[in-house]
């Protein structure tokens, strides 16, 4: 297991800032996204997924005690992308806070979950924020203004609803909530969720997540050594009108199920520390095409 501010490999730290010209070329030559499946969202798996699996901060700032590069500070320094680990060490010691109900543009939903974790233990909130660090100090190589949705990884929430606010109020060029899914133990693989249209609400975000999932599908395909996921999604895609993280959020935004916490393959490559280093690679990767897409 990590610390909550994993250590870098030497020279891992300036991995992206190496591959900007590359990622340019990829973003520039990349078809547009096919967009993802249309229909009902899918069942929520059989244990906490993606927002059944939400949390987020008021200050939306985090303090790994590490320093990035200034704003402004690489190719990419005019962006600002919003990263929003799931859940929270805390929830669980939480109930009636994480359990309350809050608005999520179409219904109610818990404030939060606990989430899922491997048959050893090894749980989702902390995988999330170990990843979410990781990609934040690759993306701030390049320049690109990074906003954690929570602080720490002890902390309780904040609540799906806030998660959604803190990229507004970033006026976010895009946002990825980044999770481990918890599904059944004989299937595994990775999928993105995409916002479905929500009268009223992601009218303005449908088109423009489909693209940044299908540049971190892309990426995250070649660089991660998961498959698509095979027991939900179609190709690596879900598209859902039902989580409160999507339908509440005004900038182009995003879900990645990293993969299934309960299938051993899955669980091995998910709690090792050079496969998240690598994994968190390609997540910039893909967040960097989409970025250069304007």
């Amino acid at each position: 297991m990590f610390d909550s501010a994993p250590t870098e490999r030497p020279g891992r730290g300036r991995t992206l800032a190496l591959l900007s010209f590359a990622v340019l070329w990829t973003a520039a030559c990349s078809a547009p996204a096919d967009g993802a499946p249309e229909g009902d969202p899918t069942a929520a798996p059989p244990l906490p997924g993606p927002e059944d699996s939400n949390g987020e901060n008021d200050d939306g700032g985090a303090d790994d005690g590490q320093e990035g590069p200034a704003n402004g500070d690489g190719p990419l320094g005019d962006r600002v992308v919003v990263i929003d680990p799931g859940h929270n060490g805390g929830n669980a010691e939480a109930a009636s806070e994480i359990n309350s109900l809050v608005e999520v543009g179409n219904g109610e939903k818990a404030c939060d979950t606990v989430g899922s974790e491997t048959v050893d233990g090894h749980s989702e909130h902390e995988f999330n924020w170990d990843l979410s660090l990781l990609v934040k100090e690759r993306l701030e190589a390049d320049g690109v203004k990074v906003v954690l949705t929570r602080e720490d990884n002890e902390s309780v929430g904040p609540c799906i609803d806030e998660r959604a606010e803190i990229g507004n109020t970033e006026e976010a060029d895009a946002a990825l909530s980044i999770h481990a899914d918890g599904g059944p133990e004989s299937g595994r693989g990775f999928h993105v969720i995409t916002p479905g249209e929500v009268p009223g609400l992601t009218e303005d975000i449908v088109e423009p997540s489909a693209l940044l999932a299908e540049d971190i599908r892309r990426e995250y395909l070649e660089g991660g050594d998961i498959p698509y996921a095979d027991y939900l999604a179609d190709e690596g895609l879900d598209e859902r009108t039902d989580l409160g993280g999507l339908n509440l959020s005004t900038v182009p935004k995003v879900f990645l199920e990293a993969g299934n916490m309960r299938n051993p393959e899955d669980a091995e490559l998910l709690t090792d520390p050079d496969w998240q280093a690598d994994a968190a690679d390609a997540i910039a990767r893909g967040l960097a095409s989409y970025l250069m897409r304007d």
